[in-house]
């Protein structure tokens, strides 16, 4: 059952292992989806992690520069720690929300498959980095990192919408703004391997940003809710931090998302 193997990746630890759990995880999207919503297995509160690295509170991670290789290193490594809790967070969707949006009357299978891909995705987006990592002398691990992401996903675990709001719609997003950035900080400094692997990634996650709006705008429908009003509501009450311009209108566009969606934040 996809959802059984969806938790297989919440439950291992090991990078390796969770990349390997997301892979079978995502080879069964090729057969018949077989979720029966009246036995779903309950995601675990907290996924399994590691033991590095290290998590601690973002105001003590090291800001990261680009000039020297271990700045590009602890920048590699903080996106290999995002891509690494995207995983968790795109099969947390899949298992924690299929009787949700089955009870709304939209299509569980069809939520499960997409959240699913994605997950194989993130996984595929943390490898590449990973290998990276080890490419330049480093693994993942070597330097600290936070909880944050997941901690959104906490205060989101009751509420399909909310989780979809904070996010695809918030988080996600931002890193369409701010990627093309790096992309262009690593070439000028002549790291073209690494600005070549953010350029997948970031073509990528304008897919799953797009496919956090269909879903929202499918659940908002159903519920008869007022999408923008629906969206920045949620906003207020679940994500504390402020977004500030500039914002990648181009990406955001391709995403579904339009200015008098975001721009009020």
């Amino acid at each position: 059952m996809i959802l059984d193997a969806a938790i297989a990746v919440l439950s291992a630890a090991a990078p390796a292992d969770k990349v390997a759990a997301a892979a079978k995880a995502d080879a069964l999207r090729e057969g018949r989806l077989d979720i029966d919503l009246s036995n779903l297995p309950a995601p675990p509160a907290q996924p399994a992690r590691p033991d590095r690295p290290i998590l601690a509170n973002p105001g003590d991670v090291p800001k990261r520069r680009f000039g020297s290789v271990e700045g590009r290193i602890s920048l590699l490594h903080a996106v290999a720690h995002i891509e690494f809790n995207a995983i968790d967070l795109a099969f947390d969707m899949a298992a924690r929300f299929a009787s949700e949006i089955a009870a709304t009357g939209l299509e569980a299978d069809a939520f499960v498959e997409d959240w699913v891909r994605i997950g194989g995705e993130e996984a595929r987006h943390f490898s590449m980095i990973e290998a990276r990592l080890n490419e330049l002398g480093a693994c993942y691990g070597d330097h600290l990192a936070h909880n944050g992401l997941w901690e959104s996903a906490e205060k989101t675990k009751e509420n399909v919408l909310a989780r979809l709001a904070i996010a695809p719609l918030i988080l996600e997003a931002r890193g369409l703004d701010v990627t093309p950035d790096m992309m262009a900080r690593l070439r000028s400094v002549g790291d073209d391997a690494s600005a070549d692997i953010l350029a997948v990634i970031y073509r990528e996650e304008v897919g799953h940003v797009a496919c956090g709006k269909h879903w929202f705008d499918r659940i908002c429908a159903a519920r008869n809710l007022n999408v923008t009003e629906t969206f920045h509501k949620l906003r207020k009450i679940y994500f504390a931090g402020e977004l500030k311009p500039p914002f990648n209108h181009d990406a955001r566009e391709k995403a579904g998302l339009n200015r008098p969606f975001y721009e009020p934040i």
